[in-house]
C-alpha cells in the first residue's frame, strides 16, 4: 500500500503538471499565439506527434513540463511571417492572462479537491477527547507508529493498553488538568516526560473512572507515549459549506505558505539536524518528502475516509503552495515574467505622457545573469530538500 501511495502522489503530480501548462496552451490559442510545443517532462524524448501546428510529446524526465509559445521574450528568433502570433507582439493584458493562466488552474484544481472533499465525504472532526483506538503495544519507532505497523511479539504494551483505557471512553482529565480537545489533550502528553507516571480520567457508561499508567517513549519522536487516536467522525456539508471550508483551506495554505518561506534562510542550515522535525528545517519538503507522507496516509491502518481526506487535503495544499510561489516576482518563474510585462506597460504609460515613443519591449539579454542565478539557487535549493527528504526525513505524527 506504501508504493499505492506513492504512484497516486505521482500520477496527482503529473496531471497538475499538465493543467498548469493547459492552461499557458489554451489561453496563448485562444489569443491567436502561435504554439509549437507541448510536453510533459524534460530531456530526452519517449513520445510526441504533431497535430495541426503543435508537437504533443511525453519526455523522459517526469520533472515538470513546458509549452513552446514563438516569441517569448525580445531574444527569440521568429520567422517574420509568425512575428504577428508571437507572444511579445500580443496586448500587455493578453500577455498576462497567459503568464498567470498556469497558476490559475493550480487554484482550480485545488478550489475543487477541497469543495468536493467537504460536499462529498465531508469534513473531519476529530477534535474530541473521545477514544476511537487504543494501541496494543508501543510501536518500535516513528515510522511505524504513522505506518499503523502491526505489533510484534517484542513490543511492549503500550501505556493506554496497560492502564485498561479503552476504545468509547471519554477523556475529561490528564495528570489531574482538564481537558476538553483532542488538541489540548495530546499537547499535555507530549510534554510529559517518557517514563513518567500519570493519571488519566475517563468517562466509561456514565461514570468518571480514575487509571494510573507510565507513559513510554518512540524512537524518533517527541515527548510521551499514551498510545491512543480520537473517534474521527466526517460530517457532509452543504455547498455553502463547502466553499466556506475550501475558502479557510486557501487562507491556511496560503498564511503557512508564507510563514515557510520567511523562515527559509533559517531553516536551511537545520536540514540535516537531528532534530529536523522540531527546528525550521521541519517545516519544509520536496516532493519526496510529500510522496512518503501520502504513501504513509495510504498504508495506514485507518478508515478509507481518512486516507482520502489527507491524499487530497496534501495535493490541494501542494497545488496552492506552487500557485503562489510560482507567480513571485522571480524569473525564470511566470510571476517574474509578469512582473517585466507590468513594468513594460508602466514604462510605455510614462512615455505617453512625456509625447515620447513607446521604449519596446525590455531586453532580456540584460536579465538573464539574474535568472541564470535565481535559476541555479533554485535547483542547488531543491536537491538540498530532496537529499534531506531521503537521509534526514521529517517525523510527522
Amino acid at each position: 500500500m506504501d508504493l499505492l501511495g506513492w504512484l497516486i502522489f505521482l500520477f496527482a503530480l503529473l496531471f497538475s503538471v499538465m493543467l498548469h501548462e493547459s492552461g499557458h496552451f489554451v489561453t496563448a490559442k485562444r489569443f491567436g499565439m502561435k504554439c509549437t510545443k507541448y510536453f510533459i517532462g524534460f530531456g530526452p524524448t519517449l513520445w510526441s506527434t504533431i497535430r495541426g501546428e503543435t508537437e504533443y510529446g511525453v519526455k523522459a524526465l517526469p520533472l515538470g513540463g513546458f509549452v513552446k509559445i514563438v516569441g517569448m521574450t525580445s531574444m527569440d528568433d521568429v520567422d517574420p511571417e509568425d512575428e504577428p502570433r508571437s507572444f511579445r507582439r500580443a496586448p500587455g493584458w493578453q500577455r498576462l492572462i497567459v503568464l498567470s493562466a498556469g497558476s490559475f488552474m493550480h487554484f482550480v484544481l485545488a478550489f475543487f479537491l477541497i469543495f468536493g472533499l467537504a460536499l462529498g465525504i465531508g469534513i473531519e472532526n476529530a477534535n474530541t477527547t473521545q477514544l476511537g483506538t487504543v494501541a496494543a503495544c508501543v510501536p518500535a519507532n516513528e515510522q511505524a507508529l504513522t505506518s499503523g505497523a502491526a505489533c510484534t511479539a517484542s513490543d511492549a504494551k503500550s501505556p493506554a493498553a496497560a492502564a485498561g483505557i479503552k476504545v468509547g471512553d471519554k477523556i475529561t482529565s490528564f495528570n489531574g488538568v482538564k481537558v476538553t480537545s483532542w488538541d489540548q489533550l495530546t499537547s499535555k502528553i507530549k510534554d510529559v516526560k517518557p517514563g513518567s507516571t500519570v493519571t488519566v480520567t475517563v468517562i466509561r457508561d456514565g461514570k468518571a473512572v480514575t487509571l494510573h499508567t507510565t507513559l513510554a517513549a518512540v524512537k524518533g519522536r517527541s515527548g510521551g507515549y499514551l498510545g491512543i487516536a480520537p473517534t474521527t467522525v466526517f460530517q457532509p456539508t452543504s455547498p455553502l459549506g463547502a466553499v466556506r471550508y475550501a475558502g479557510s483551506g486557501f487562507a491556511q495554505v496560503i498564511t503557512g505558505s508564507a510563514h515557510a518561506l520567511a523562515q527559509l534562510p533559517s531553516a536551511v542550515p537545520q536540514l540535516f539536524a537531528k532534530d529536523r522535525s522540531s527546528t525550521a528545517g521541519g517545516n519544509v519538503s520536496s516532493v519526496v518528502g510529500a510522496a512518503r507522507e501520502t504513501g504513509q496516509a495510504v498504508a495506514a491502518n485507518v478508515g478509507w475516509q481518512y486516507k482520502v481526506s489527507f491524499v487530497l487535503l496534501l495535493i490541494a495544499s501542494l497545488n496552492i503552495f506552487i500557485g503562489v510561489f510560482n507567480m513571485l516576482p522571480l524569473l525564470p518563474m511566470d510571476g517574474g515574467h509578469v512582473a517585466i510585462v507590468i513594468w513594460e506597460r508602466i514604462r510605455a504609460w510614462f512615455a505617453r505622457l512625456r509625447r515620447k515613443p513607446d521604449p519596446g519591449l525590455v531586453d532580456y539579454r540584460k536579465l538573464v545573469p539574474v535568472s541564470f542565478s535565481i535559476f541555479m539557487v533554485l535547483v542547488v535549493f531543491g536537491m538540498m530538500l530532496i537529499l534531506a527528504d531521503i537521509v534526514n526525513p521529517v517525523n510527522v505524527g
